[in-house]
């Protein structure tokens, strides 16, 4: 039996005798082995799934083998100018002993903070990062060594997919193990961070660290370099291209007699980068995180408070060489598009793209740019110059300093932009950024190397309206005859938007609401639309909003959602080519040195087909009469003309946003035939914007401005010189269409004698029932096909309105105090003065009318109409008389025709009487209403 030990049994005592193992001994030993078995299993399993990781992965000992070669070429569409040469040789190697702790320090500080104690990842971060998903707050958790292996030792092909993002991270963990463990300690650690710091891209063409100190602050020894300086270097890998030192800069000559338009001598021009944009800002932050402990090799070298006082440092860059480059932004978006075709979506660089030694064809057109670059400069540099005439001639603008520019001096409009694209192709063949690249000044109102085409968020204001329409079209919601009230209510939560001049036309339809940008008309549209549908829908169009909801609500209808002018210009080559959405692509072809495609060759896609044909040339058809000055005497001003000085269809639409910042003229022309294309024609659409950089008004009280006083000069004077040896096309009507008659206030169809218009509709659309005898009044509102009923808010203002109309035009009230009008204002009113069947005493319960016409007299030589007075109708007269233009041939079938399947060009179908005077309009800004559904409290455009 075993004795129990005794208490005074001390360390030495001795073992006691060896016995049976008892049933639990036995339990015990089973779940050991059975443990044991598993954990041979399980890290059989994992090294057996690690090597299959590895199959076919490069070796980790060749990830530091970095090649060179020659420098990239880009070259315009013909393959023939050269654009710019880029890559290949701005890189220069050093080695670890080189790279002072400070520049180490400030790269891990803000990538790596493990990085001298992890094994190639930081499980830590990425369970963070993570965590930070899920709450919607995405982040990065990738280690230095991770991004190394990502640009060197993966195939090229996953990371470029981003359907295979979870493959690659694996692989990426998997690879950065193996380096790790193929460079081991603390020499291994170094390798890895000076191949980090050498491979890394830091904008403005300089690949590695000390290339980057050189281009930015003319530094050869990095040991010169201070803690603000390695700090702002440590933060540019992250987006080389936006961080871009270079092209955050503004440019000051110490030169008095150096003008904006000339180039400043690089001995004095200094080049500071502002402490409010975003690369000095993540300097900041970076100097804050080695302030508070992260120097892991500089130590005690620089106390905290010298790192935070470090973030009072200046900026100055070192003098610029200037590239020899054509169309500089243009070049920057190409570069842009290569990489994410290259290396991935949202990947600045890789290998391929770094090595240099590629053919770069692209899609500009050298002609066109040269043309948009000085119709830009005429607005944004020649006001602001120091002899307008003499810069005026010197950028070979046509004819003397014209009156329009004149009126420009003095206003606070510093900036503009241009695109132009081939909506049947969607190729981008004219692209200018920001007003003159090369500037020798910029300010913060003029900021030369900011690309606003691509880069800048703008609100296009009225610009936005005819999607907003197109939407309701081609849903069948409205027609282009359908009538809205042009009377202010109150949409909810205060908002209550006015037309751009103050005044209420009562009923006006889609058409001339469009025409002639009307705000109201366009706000119940989209409230008839949806405002959610409406967001969507532009983006199924081409644009590109910042988020992915809307919170502008009932004034999204007025453009205030921003986007940049190269998306909405493609929504604009979507409404030209039929409904038809192709993108937007600046290269047509990428070949390598020994001529092999790199990327394959652009071909024009099939398309996504987002609007209907018959839609799509309604709203087309709408906006082309806009540069007919019979039909709208105030935009027509605008006009395109061709050889011989023949009137050319083309439709244009300006928009200027409620928050004054920002001018807008978008339009296009009708393609051209098979031989003009031959001849080097382009199915071409245009946008155009003026502004300032910064985002501050353009307009005041003191110093009123508006699209029509300016980028519409510009659209003009660009489409105009660009298509000016073009053959003359019109567009063609798809089948599906049905030209009707229709009464010019309700839409309804025109009771017998009554006055008449033609439109344009898609088949079945077309109204069925006319005005019920003896309906007159606020009656018509609750008509079928009458919209205006069906929402409260909507009749009371109405019913208030019809209740001022009745005492005539210049009555003041509704919720704005806003005065009636007719139709479009004392100047132009092609319908008479009246309301129509709305207001009685104004065509409601009046005599029938005797309808005449009148002829229109034939252009001269020049294409244009001669002045003549439209005959006007006494309401007094018992029968009166309306007068309207002789009918011309219609292309377009009526509504009792069969349609054909592809009927000619169409004559436009608005009545087209020319009045005596044409005035410039110069309406005011609309007041800012208040903020509704989340919208912003200053809100859309509504001035033309």
């Amino acid at each position: 039996m075993y004795d129990a030990p005794r208490a005074d049994r001390g360390p030495d005592r001795e073992a006691p005798e060896r016995t049976s193992p008892s049933t639990a001994g036995w339990i015990a030993l089973a779940i050991w082995a059975a443990f044991a078995i598993l954990a041979f299993l399980a890290a059989v399993g994992v090294v057996a799934a690690f090597s299959r990781l590895t199959d076919g992965l490069p070796d980790p000992h060749k990830f530091d083998q970095i090649g060179f070669s020659e420098q990239s070429v880009i070259y315009d569409r013909t393959g023939k100018i050269e654009l710019a040469r880029f890559g290949g040789e701005k890189r220069e190697i050093v080695e670890f002993k080189d790279i002072p702790p400070i520049v180490i320090d400030a790269q891990t500080a803000v990538e790596d903070k493990t990085f001298w104690e992890n094994s190639g990842f930081d499980p830590l971060a990425i369970i963070s990062a993570g965590i930070d998903s899920l709450r919607g707050n995405s982040r990065g958790a990738s280690t230095i060594t991770q991004q190394l292996v990502r640009q060197r030792l993966l195939d090229e092909n996953l990371v470029k997919d981003p359907h295979r993002t979870f493959e690659r991270k694996l692989l990426e963990i998997v690879q950065s193990i193996r380096l790790t463990e193929a460079y081991p300690g603390i020499e291994g650690k170094q390798k890895i961070i000076a191949a980090y710091l050498n491979q890394n891209y830091y904008g403005n063409q300089a690949y590695g660290v000390k290339a980057a100190a050189k281009a930015y602050f003319g530094i050869t020894d990095l040991y010169k370099l201070t803690p603000a300086q390695a700090a702002i270097l440590a933060g540019l890998p992250k987006s080389p291209s936006n961080y871009d030192l270079v092209r955050n800069a503004e440019a000051t000559c110490s030169d008095p007699t150096v003008g904006p338009e000339d180039t400043c001598p690089p001995s004095k021009t200094q080049l500071t980068v502002p402490d409010d944009t975003v690369v000095v800002q993540r300097r900041n932050q970076i100097l804050d995180l080695l302030a508070n402990g992260r120097q892991t090799l500089s130590h005690d070298q620089y106390t905290p408070d010298q790192l935070r006082a470090a973030k009072s440092d200046p900026v100055v860059l070192a003098p610029q060489t200037v590239p020899v480059w054509i169309a500089p932004h243009f070049v920057w978006a190409v570069q842009g598009e290569l990489a994410d075709k290259l290396c991935g979506e949202g990947t600045p660089t890789c290998d391929e793209l770094e090595a240099g030694g590629l053919r770069v064809t692209t899609t500009l057109d050298a002609n066109l740019q040269k043309i948009a670059e000085k119709w830009v400069q005429a607005a944004a540099i020649v006001p602001n110059s120091k002899n307008p005439a003499a810069v005026y001639k010197a950028l070979k603008l046509p004819g003397a300093l014209p009156q329009w520019i004149k009126n420009l001096r003095g206003k606070d409009i510093h900036n503009g932009a241009l695109v132009a694209i081939d909506y049947q192709t969607g190729e981008l063949v004219a692209y200018v950024g920001s007003a003159n690249y090369y500037a020798a000044k910029s300010s913060k109102q003029f900021q030369a190397k900011f690309d606003v085409v691509g880069s800048g968020l703008r609100q296009p204001g009225s610009a936005f309206k005819p999607f907003n329409y197109l939407t309701a079209i081609d849903s069948k919601a409205l027609t282009a005859g359908s009538m809205l009230m042009d009377t202010a209510a109150d949409f909810g939560g205060g908002y209550t938007p006015s037309d751009a001049d103050n005044l209420e036309r009562g009923p006006v339809r889609v058409r001339t609401a469009l025409q002639f940008s009307l705000n109201i008309p366009s706000v119940k549209t989209a409230q008839i639309n949806k405002v959610e549908n409406v967001f969507a829908r532009a983006r199924d169009f081409g644009m590109v909003f910042a988020g992915d909801q809307t919170k502008a609500g009932l004034s999204i209808a007025l453009g205030v959602e921003e986007v940049r002018p190269v998306d909405l210009v493609t929504a604009y080559a979507t409404l030209a080519n039929g409904g038809k959405k192709l993108g937007h692509t600046t290269i047509l072809s990428v070949s390598n040195q020994a001529g092999k495609d790199v990327i394959q060759a652009y071909q024009p896609p099939a398309g996504e087909q987002v609007a209907s044909p018959q839609a799509a040339f309604i709203v087309t058809d709408i906006l082309k009469g806009n540069t007919t000055p019979s039909i709208n005497p105030f935009w027509g001003k605008f006009e395109l003309t061709g050889p011989g000085g023949k009137h050319r269809p083309a439709t244009i639409k300006t928009g200027t946003n409620n928050d004054a910042k920002d001018l807008n003229a978008y339009g296009f022309i009708a393609p051209p035939t098979k031989e003009g294309r031959d001849a080097g024609e382009f199915a071409l659409a245009a946008g155009a914007w003026n502004g300032n950089s910064d985002n501050t008004v353009v307009t005041t009280p003191s110093k009123p401005v508006f699209s029509i006083d300016v980028t519409t000069y510009v659209w003009q004077g660009f489409m105009e010189e660009a298509t000016k040896k073009w053959a003359i096309n019109d567009f063609k009507a798809p089948g599906g269409l049905v030209r009707a008659k229709i009464d010019p206030f309700t839409g309804l169809k025109p009771t017998a004698g009554s006055q008449s218009i033609d439109e344009v509709f898609i088949s079945g659309t077309e109204p069925r029932d006319a005005l019920p005898a003896g309906v007159c009044g606020d009656a018509v509102l609750d008509l079928p096909g009458i919209h205006e009923g069906q929402f409260k808010n909507w009749k009371s203002a109405d019913l208030d309105w019809i209740a001022r109309a009745r005492r005539g035009p210049g009555t003041s009230g509704g919720v704005n105090r806003t005065r009636t009008a007719y139709f479009y204002n004392g100047l132009f009113q092609p319908f008479g003065r009246s309301w129509g069947a709305l207001v009685e005493g104004h065509g409601c319960a009046a005599p029938s009318p005797q309808l005449t016409c009148y002829p229109i007299p034939t252009p001269d030589a020049s294409g244009v109409i001669p002045s003549f007075t439209v005959p006007s109708s006494d309401p007094s007269a018992s029968p009166f008389l309306i007068f309207e233009p002789c009918p011309t041939p219609s292309a377009i079938p009526t509504a009792s025709a069969s349609p054909s399947i592809e009927p000619p060009p169409t004559p436009t179908p608005e009545p087209k009487p020319t009045p005596p005077p044409k005035p410039t309009p110069t309406p005011e800004p609309s007041p800012a209403p208040s903020a509704v559904e989340g919208s912003p409290a200053v809100e859309g455009s509504g001035a033309p």
